[in-house]
């Protein structure tokens, strides 16, 4: 896998580098956002591992200017597990996020969990309302209008949309999408939620597809 990694700190970015190499990832490295983007512009990778703290451009502005770029999938290290830290890299588009310092095998099994979050088997298309989800092609519309989804939000809408009305808990959610298989963070789950609603509800405040059933998790609306 081609992996991108933006990390400011040598001996940091040294010693992941190695590790992912022998993980089997071609891996280039970045030390600065500015550094990281032009990369990004050059050769196009299948992930990005992103440091939360930057000089110049921060880890949340170069998450943002990923997302703009294309539907590369981010992991967000951060050395500190603060609920600001986590949400802002989230609210900015990050798929899963690495408290620091990471363990190598750790990284690396995020790493392969968020690259294997493409869909299932293809089961034709699925039209709820004004939406139309095609799982061979792997594309979304609504009123007609192509609707741009990463990779782990297509993943979590074809989850829900699967079994409409069916009610999954967060931490269902995470095992089935993030396939994390220990108690997760629900933040993971809550953030994708927001960023999948903005995409595809009329009005995210009052969703007709991505339901929150309170004091249970969520489901996917009624046909």
């Amino acid at each position: 896998m081609a992996i991108l990694l933006i990390e400011d700190d040598p001996l940091v970015r040294r010693g992941l580098q190695l590790a992912l190499r022998r993980h089997g990832h071609d891996v280039r490295t970045a030390e600065t956002g500015e550094d990281g983007l032009r990369e990004l512009q050059a050769s196009l990778p299948d992930l990005v591992v992103l440091d939360l703290m930057l000089p110049g451009i921060d880890g949340y502005e170069v998450c943002r200017r990923v997302r703009s770029i294309g539907e590369i999938p981010v992991i967000m290290l951060t050395a500190r597990g603060d609920e600001f830290d986590v949400v802002g890299g989230l609210e900015a588009g990050a798929d899963d996020y690495v408290i620091k310092p990471a363990q190598p095998a750790v990284l690396d099994a995020r790493i392969r969990a968020v690259l294997r979050r493409s869909p299932g088997p293809p089961d034709g298309v699925r039209l709820h309302r004004d939406l139309r989800i095609d799982t061979v092609a792997l594309t979304v519309s609504r009123q007609g209008e192509p609707v741009t989804l990463t990779p782990t939000e297509l993943r979590l809408l074809l989850t829900l949309s699967r079994t409409p009305e069916r009610v999954f808990s967060r931490q269902q959610l995470l095992e089935e999408v993030w396939e994390h298989d220990y108690l997760g963070d629900s933040r993971l789950v809550d953030n994708c939620v927001q960023r999948l609603r903005a995409k595809i509800e009329t009005n995210p405040a009052a969703p007709e597809y991505v339901q929150t059933v309170r004091g249970f998790g969520y489901r996917f609306g009624p046909l």
